[in-house]
């Protein structure tokens, strides 16, 4: 964590292994601005190794051009179907990897979490989600997929997070 008063910079991962999303989030005296976002995609054609190793090389430019001061990542929760979940949780490993590699912080966030932080309702719909990432964000980077606005909304999630412990801490 960060110990000087400049500004912070949270990359936000919603991870997927056909489309990741990112979006990175800076904070500066309280204010909340997007520097980037994106879709890290791959094709369903190709074999889960070489997937991987695309996601793999693409998020480590990504954390090579832009680096973040920590990384904020959709912990997955599927309660239905489990191989539906397998090849998610692999591109959730791939992110959390090359954090670990970076010598970033990882914290991971539930969906349920993150609705509650961008929007304050967990029952939020992506709609919303989207809505509120937007508002928040003062509406000046514009997501290119659904999985970017959640990868923002995601890093909204951990700046929130880290405002409310410093306000309990201090009160």
């Amino acid at each position: 964590m960060k110990v000087d008063n400049g500004p912070l910079r949270v990359l936000g991962i919603d991870p997927g292994l056909t489309r990741m999303g990112y979006g990175l989030v800076q904070e500066r005296r309280g204010r909340l601005e997007a520097l980037t976002c994106g879709t890290l995609a791959t094709s369903p054609t190709q074999v889960t190794s070489t997937r991987l190793m695309m996601l793999f090389e693409q998020l480590r430019l990504v954390l090579e051009e832009w680096r973040p001061d920590v990384v904020a990542c959709e912990r997955l929760f599927f309660s239905a179907n489990a191989a539906s979940a397998v090849p998610a949780v692999q591109a959730s490993g791939i992110a959390l990897l090359l954090a670990a590699q970076s010598g970033l912080v990882v914290t991971e966030y539930t969906p349920l979490q993150v609705k509650q932080a961008v929007v304050g309702n967990g029952n939020a719909t992506k709609k919303q989600v989207q809505y509120m990432v937007g508002r928040l964000l003062g509406g000046l980077l514009q997501p290119d997929t659904a999985d970017a606005a959640d990868a923002l909304g995601v890093a909204i999630t951990h700046l929130s997070s880290r405002r409310i412990a410093a306000l309990q801490a201090s009160g």
